[in-house]
């Protein structure tokens, strides 16, 4: 899974480098038989971006992007749009993705994130509970694409940020950035991700990538 996660974003012409993270050895070495670089992390970090900092803390470029190793079918121009979006708005310190649901038991799938933003695309809130709440009206509601672009400074300072009662609750990292009053951009994407949370993802990714093959 890793490797098509590595192979996919390699594609991406907005990407310098590509970097897998993990604090586990065995992941390492799976990662090495492929050819992709490696760096190892302390196993205390409390999330993903938390991981992604330790290694930008020696890397000097200005834009970090975090790809999720769950998303085997990630979209080199999904990636594309989300580094636009952080560099077209620098008001925003993070950026990341949302996509139309379409499906109506994604809307009540705990494991599906939805987002709801404001008139310029900015995040109001992210929760895995339907949001907003709709009392009879139409209404849209969108998913979180989990991939993460950040300016350099602020990803290292993330670590030292207060965990709030709301990332506490919901277990989603991106939490902490709106909890203490930093701004997420949001951009759209036709990009249907298709993330590995369950034994019956992996079954449905295994089954479209048997119809790549």
């Amino acid at each position: 899974m890793l490797q098509h996660v590595y192979e996919r974003a390699c594609r991406c012409s907005s990407l310098d480098e590509v970097v897998i993270a993990t604090d586990d050895e065995a992941i390492a070495a799976a990662c090495r038989t492929f050819g992709a670089p490696v760096r190892m992390t302390a196993s205390t970090h409390l999330s993903g971006t938390d991981r992604v900092a330790e290694v930008a803390a020696g890397h000097p470029q200005e834009i970090v992007v975090n790809i999720q190793g769950d998303e085997p079918l990630i979209d080199p121009g999904a990636i594309a749009v989300a580094v636009e979006s952080l560099l077209e708005n620098p008001e925003a310190q993070m950026a990341t993705l949302k996509r139309r649901i379409e499906r109506l038991d994604e809307i009540t799938n705990p494991n599906v994130v939805k987002v709801v933003t404001d008139r310029r695309g900015f995040a109001l809130y992210f929760s895995r509970s339907p949001i907003p709440f709709n009392r009879g009206g139409a209404v849209d509601y969108f998913k979180h694409i989990g991939l993460y672009v950040y300016r350099r400074e602020f990803l290292l300072g993330y670590s030292g940020l207060p965990v709030g009662p709301l990332e506490q609750a919901e277990r989603l990292e991106q939490l902490r950035a709106l909890e203490n009053g930093f701004a997420i951009h949001v951009a759209e994407t036709e990009y249907e991700s298709l993330g590995v949370d369950t034994p019956e993802d992996l079954a449905r990714v295994q089954r479209h990538l048997g119809t790549l093959s």
